[in-house]
């Protein structure tokens, strides 16, 4: 028997700013320190730094030079010990061990919530060492600076955080809005190939399902991408990074508590093809491939023009992204292939009913509740001949 309710109702208002910047560190460069000091207090900030270890090693000295900044800046940094490197890539995100590790560290050096945690790196690591800051005390300020094109164009501006379990990609994780993200262009110099155009699947897959305009640039900026032209890099990031900023603000569900989930289009597969692939393949190849697969099934469904989907599928082989891997072609003993176990994980990631987001015309886009796994069959043959692979056997 119900003897009484009060309904509760709190609104809180998330703000953070996403800046484009280059050669943050530089010890005459003030961008850094008045984010720190963005809140008026006074006094020192206390900051405990995270480097991915993959940015360390192809910039070796980058520890140091975070260090000169902040003497350089002492009278408002703190920095509570030498910058800690952790593992970069997918690895960090199966390794509970290192999460303690990184907790144990904040605790150490006794951050508080007026405290700072800055992440350097690629999008693993940013959600890594987040999923932990988010933890610790409730969660700390988390100021991130993304290392690659992915997580400065995507991954590294919103306001999730997540590691894998038992196989599943971004099995749990945390909504922990970042107090700042620092995109700093000039660590993407040192980017291998893989990481330097694996960014650009996100941009196509945001582009083609809200602005019809930034699809029409990136096709015609595939070979200047694949060249490494930095200003077309930065134009394309910028670009995406604001789509997927704007899509946030305004979709009217920033922690997806619903059921549609517009920025993650293409991703059922891509998740399920970087777990068979055990995490070889990229995230950002893996989306090229979920884009292609979604956007045929698209096609068939009389959604998209099939002129699209070409102009997506050739440019993203003249940027330098696939659209096809082996391991697409994985079958159960039944003959089903492995790659449709991915549309049951998401649905039951997305809170027990599948909701798919597809193209609806070019920069446009809707739901839709169900897939037929022969299109599914369909787009994996017809991108193993746009890749120019023989049928296996």
């Amino acid at each position: 028997m119900r003897l009484g309710e009060y309904r509760q109702d709190i609104s809180v208002r998330f703000r953070y700013p996403v800046i484009f910047a280059r050669n943050v560190f530089d010890p005459a460069d003030g961008t850094l320190r008045e984010v720190f000091t963005e809140d008026g207090e006074g006094g020192r900030r206390r900051v405990l730094c995270f480097l991915d270890g993959g940015l360390a090693a192809a910039r070796p000295g980058l520890a140091a030079v975070v260090e000169e900044y902040c003497r350089a800046n002492a009278d408002v940094i703190d920095l509570v010990r030498t910058p800690r490197t952790v593992p970069g890539g997918e690895g960090i995100k199966n390794d509970y061990r290192l999460l303690m590790e990184v907790m144990d560290t904040i605790l150490e050096y006794r951050l508080c919530r007026h405290s700072f945690v800055l992440a350097v790196g690629g999008g693993a690591v940013l959600d890594a060492v987040g999923f932990a800051a988010s933890l610790s005390h409730r969660g700390l300020r988390t100021v991130r600076m993304p290392s690659t094109v992915l997580s400065q164009a995507d991954s590294g501006v919103g306001v999730k955080t997540g590691m894998n379990l038992h196989g599943v990609k971004n099995s749990i994780g945390t909504f922990n809005a970042p107090w700042a993200v620092l995109s700093d262009f000039a660590l993407l110099d040192s980017l291998p190939f893989e990481h330097w155009i694996g960014g650009v699947a996100e941009a196509f897959k945001v582009a083609l399902i809200r602005d019809a305009d930034f699809f029409e640039f990136l096709t015609g900026a595939a070979e200047r991408l694949r060249a490494r032209d930095m200003e077309t890099m930065e134009e394309t990031i910028r670009r995406s990074a604001i789509l997927h900023l704007d899509h946030i603000r305004r979709g009217g569900d920033p922690f997806e508590f619903g059921r549609a989930r517009p920025l993650d289009f293409g991703h059922w597969a891509a998740h399920k093809l970087e777990a068979l692939s055990s995490y070889r393949l990229g995230h950002g190849q893996a989306v090229a491939v979920g884009v292609a697969i979604d956007a045929w099934c698209a096609v068939r469904e009389g959604m998209l023009e099939r002129s699209v989907f070409d102009d997506l599928v050739q440019a993203f082989l003249r940027c330098g992204l696939p659209v096809y891997h082996e391991k697409l072609e994985l079958r159960h003993g039944d003959g089903r292939l492995v790659l449709l176990d991915g549309l049951e994980e998401f649905r039951e990631h997305i809170g027990g009913r599948l909701t798919l987001v597809f193209p609806d015309g070019l920069g446009s886009m809707t739901e839709v509740t169900q897939l037929e796994t022969g299109l599914v069959e369909e787009a994996v043959a017809v991108l193993r001949r746009a890749a120019g692979v023989r049928v296996p056997g």
